[in-house]
């Protein structure tokens, strides 16, 4: 299974859990002038997939293979997320991620 079907997946669960959920969509492109124009919530580092939990928390969730790794700045955003409230971590399922938001 890809990270854009396990995505997938996990954005469909979020949803039937009551959750309004995004694809955070992030890189850098030139613009015109040739100048770099960062976009996406986060960028860089920012979670694959944000949204709104039941009872309105912010959740970021990091979607990652079986064995695929966080970057330090996906980390770094995971850790600034759960600091203030919010839900964030890595899933590598709908497993992982409904637990994520069962926390």
């Amino acid at each position: 299974m890809t990270e854009s079907d396990i995505q997938r997946s996990i954005m469909l669960a979020l949803s039937q859990a009551g959750c309004l959920i995004w694809r955070n969509n992030s890189g850098i492109l030139k613009n015109p002038a040739g100048i770099p124009i960062k976009f996406g919530i986060g960028n860089p580092g920012g979670s694959d997939l944000i949204g709104i939990a039941p009872g309105g928390r912010f959740i970021a969730i990091e979607v990652k293979t079986p064995k695929g790794r966080a970057t330090p700045e996906q980390i770094r955003f995971i850790e600034a997320v759960k600091k203030h409230g919010g839900i964030a971590g890595i899933a590598r399922s709908v497993e992982d991620a409904l637990s994520l938001l069962n926390q």
